[in-house]
């Protein structure tokens, strides 16, 4: 894990004293709503529709058992509600699908508190809001991937330090999202960002990236497409200023739907292209030197030294004991534990997909679980994937049966990764002011009735994702199945979409998934989905993945049976 400098320690904790300068302010009423509005926003905190949320960044996913620790102190002693209707609410967090983490009860007048505690452990909020560029995001596999090219996590660490409040692109257009992937296969959706970066080797073995740009999903869902198929990585800040300096300058400002570098791309197309290579050109001969722009080597030697195996690791010729004959242990080897480029070594996905629990929620006690798990067999490392799930990514291979049996007992074994109770989904209207309907319920419904292990498995594997509302936190058009709560008159409908794809090797290459007919009402929607699901299992070739067959059959038989359990919809 990247280790923070003196300076990285003093940014934050300076970052951290403003904050708590202009709350103050803020309360002593001589900073105005609006003012403090942008301030705040800065650093995270958001007003929702019940009380003030903070979202804290976790850089590529890496976390640490102590940041951890210190993430369920802040939920369990701050993310508490004493008083009014939501009484007993709170004390926990709610990990999303862009590698960070969000409390949804603390107090406002508290919160320069909590400011404080991030930083007494190298954690912020810095740039998690707002039209800057957010939270850098990876795979949560990096580093440890046996399909692994190279390891993307030094260059997503100096991608945060040269964008962490970067004084040109502060006031964005819009939000910019910037994902990097390492690997043979994206696991990292690097196709639905604003800029996605594949590393790669040219013919010489020189290191670069393959740029794509303009992905997003929102209210016009478009997959990213390619600018440049190889950048030297001693330019890639470089390159990336030129795009984010070209979408500044041209971006549409006056329309806040249309305002996302996705919009610019389509409808520029090649004029867009080359106006960033003419910028990209034009900055390095400014400095041809390459003073300020080329990353040096000896900074990348700087960074990299923190990515560096924990000490003991080695490899080894170990294998998961045979000693068990629980079936539970066996489904769980299959799905919850992955491939490690050490031999005898194993990465293992700490579900957070529970029956009554949201996706990607966990209490306080349970995350100081996580952590004692991570102490114990993953040397005090953890990360954060965008599926909402905990990996813990150095476990002995050996171990695997002790790791299970403690697993179990708090609730992180439930076999079901990439299965179709791994939802995806945001807090929906439940809790987020710009949500047109519920995510959590929905969600909870489709957990409670596919809870036989032995049907899920016979499924395959199925990307189930459900955004509250058009913004897509929950990543609906990547869904195979994709669900999208919309407001008819005052009432929760929910769009049914298929075939979406995140761009890894099951789903194929990013694509936005297809509405098939109507909205359905918010008694009818499970049914739906279960009527698709029925509708696979019988037409379903040998074999056959959900995915696949969709591309196959078309949407026409899913949207029949779909159709048949529609009640008020089919008046609509």
């Amino acid at each position: 894990m990247y280790q923070y400098t003196d300076f990285d320690r003093r940014f934050v904790r300076a970052r951290a004293a403003q904050y708590r300068d202009q709350l103050e302010r803020h309360l002593r009423g001589e900073l105005g709503t609006d003012e403090f509005r942008a301030l705040r926003l800065q650093n995270g905190w958001y007003i929702q529709r019940h009380a003030p949320m903070l979202r804290v960044a976790i850089p590529y996913g890496e976390l640490s058992s102590r940041q951890l620790r210190q993430l369920a102190r802040i939920a369990r002693d701050y993310d508490v509600v004493t008083e009014g209707p939501f009484k007993g609410q709170g004390g926990y967090g709610h990990f999303t699908t862009r590698q960070n983490l969000q409390y949804n009860w603390i107090p406002l007048d508290k919160s320069a508190d909590v400011m404080d505690l991030l930083a007494e452990v190298d954690m912020h909020g810095i740039q998690t809001s707002g039209n800057c560029i957010r939270n850098i995001t990876s795979d949560a596999f990096a580093g440890i991937a046996p399909d692994e090219l190279i390891d993307p996590r030094p260059y997503c660490e100096i991608l945060r330090q040269w964008s962490t409040l970067h004084p040109e692109f502060a006031h964005l257009p819009r939000k910019f999202k910037i994902a990097v992937s390492g690997a043979a296969e994206d696991r990292a959706a690097i196709g639905w960002h604003d800029i996605g970066l594949q590393l790669k080797k040219n013919a010489a073995g020189e290191v670069g990236f393959q740029v794509f740009v303009g992905g997003g999903m929102g209210r016009t869902p478009i997959p990213g497409v390619e600018i440049n198929g190889f950048v030297p990585w001693q330019q890639i800040l470089v390159y990336i200023e030129a795009i984010v300096r070209c979408y500044n300058l041209a971006g549409r400002r006056d329309n806040l739907y249309k305002a996302r570098i996705k919009i610019l791309v389509k409808a520029e197309g090649q004029k867009f292209f080359d106006a960033v290579n003419a910028e990209f050109a034009r900055i390095l001969a400014d400095d041809p030197a390459g003073h300020e722009q080329i990353i040096p080597q000896a900074e990348l030697d700087r960074v990299k030294a923190s990515f560096v195996d924990p000490e003991g690791v080695q490899a080894t010729g170990e294998l998961a004991s045979t000693g068990t004959s629980d079936p539970a242990y066996w489904r769980w080897l299959q799905r919850n534990v992955h491939g490690h480029r050490v031999a005898g070594y194993r990465a293992v996905t700490l579900s957070l997909k529970r029956v009554g629990i949201p996706p990607g929620d966990t209490t306080a006690d349970v995350m100081d679980t996580a952590a004692a798990l991570a102490d114990q067999f993953s040397h005090g490392e953890l990360r954060v994937s965008h599926r909402q799930n905990l990996v813990l990514p150095w476990v002995k291979a050996s171990d695997l049966p002790e790791l299970f049996q403690a697993a179990r007992a708090a609730g992180f074994a439930t076999a079901n990764a990439g299965l179709l109770t791994d939802q995806i989904a945001c807090p929906g209207g439940d809790y987020c002011a710009l949500a047109n309907a519920r995510s959590l319920p929905l969600a909870a419904e489709i957990a409670e009735r596919y809870q036989d292990a032995d049907e899920l498995e016979d499924l395959g594997e199925i990307d189930l994702h459900i955004s509250g509302c058009i913004n897509s936190c929950g990543h609906h058009h990547s869904g195979h199945i994709g669900i999208l709560g919309v407001d008819k008159d005052g009432a929760e409908w929910y769009q049914l979409t298929l075939g979406g794809s995140d761009g890894s090797t099951l789903s194929g290459a990013t694509t936005p998934g297809k509405v098939i007919g109507p909205s359905f009402a918010a008694d009818e929607i499970a049914d739906a989905i279960e009527a698709v699901i029925e509708t696979f299992k019988r037409e379903r070739r040998a074999g056959e993945r959900f995915i696949d067959a969709v591309k196959r059959l078309g949407l026409d038989p899913f949207k029949t049976a779909a159709n048949a359990v529609r009640v008020s919809t089919a008046k609509a």
